[in-house]
């Protein structure tokens, strides 16, 4: 079986409210455990970005659901890749809201601080969720 990494970013729809993040990250946390998806939602008042991993079909499966998920539009996948390890084996779906802490870090690997995924290449967007997660561990 081989592992994949899956990342995309989408824009929020109009109405999402506080109750649908936790709806979210809830059924994502039931979900992924069953089907042994890791990975980390990073989410702002307008912006997804979400790293999902686990063998290809549970995660090209998850990621289906996701298309189908009304609450957000203009999905696009940044990176999609085999890899070697997981990097977020010990979250189901960890969750990162913006905050203070990711304003130094979406200047790091983005052309500004704002959080805007849309505007970021895979490669920049995989960084900032390691450092995201490394800063969390190391709290």
């Amino acid at each position: 079986m081989y592992l994949v990494r899956l990342i995309y970013t989408s824009e929020v729809c109009e109405g999402f409210g506080p109750s649908d993040i936790e709806d979210i990250i809830e059924k994502a946390q039931k979900n992924n455990h069953a089907s042994n998806v890791t990975g980390l939602l990073c989410f702002n008042s307008s912006y997804f970005l979400q790293c999902l991993e686990g063998s290809r079909q549970a995660v090209n499966a998850t990621y289906h659901k996701i298309l189908n998920d009304n609450r957000h539009r203009n999905i696009i996948m940044l990176n999609y890749c085999e890899i070697y390890e997981r990097e977020f084996e010990n979250w189901s779906m960890g969750y990162i809201p913006y905050s203070k802490i990711t304003t130094p870090l979406n200047l790091k690997y983005s052309g500004t601080s704002e959080f805007d995924p849309l505007a970021m290449s895979g490669g920049s967007a995989h960084k900032l969720m390691m450092a995201l997660r490394d800063t969390l561990v190391n709290q």
